[in-house]
């Protein structure tokens, strides 16, 4: 793959993070679906495994309220596992906590799905 693309989708990917916090991206229940593979799985910063219908429960949930405006991500860096399937790492800093960020993206038929997303707390 070449660096341009590479860059490219590390553009694009990054765009799209902390995931289910960019509400441009849609927040009903299909949008959710349509956004997560059917076996998406996440590990939270808790160390606790969440599937993807409880996720998705939980955050049409969330949408209720307003998207905090104080979060920032930095540091992202972007590696392709195999084909369509890319690796995107990340700082999250939200008030009084800094956690390391990973999300597997898959592009399946043009659309952006997450695969497995994890949050671990930085001591």
């Amino acid at each position: 793959m070449h660096k341009l693309d590479l860059d490219a989708i590390l553009s694009e990917l990054a765009a799209r993070e902390p995931i289910f916090h960019q509400r441009e991206f849609g927040t009903s229940r299909e949008d959710l679906l349509k956004m997560t593979a059917n076996d998406f799985w996440e590990i939270g910063a808790s160390g606790k495994i969440y599937g993807r219908d409880f996720v998705i429960e939980r955050l049409l949930e969330r949408y209720k309220s307003p998207e905090p405006d104080d979060w920032s991500c930095t540091d992202f860096l972007i590696r392709p596992l195999a084909e369509n399937l890319f690796q995107l790492n990340y700082v999250l800093q939200q008030p009084g906590r800094q956690t390391r960020r990973t999300t597997l993206w898959r592009r399946q038929d043009g659309v952006w799905q997450i695969v497995f997303h994890q949050g671990t707390v930085v001591a």
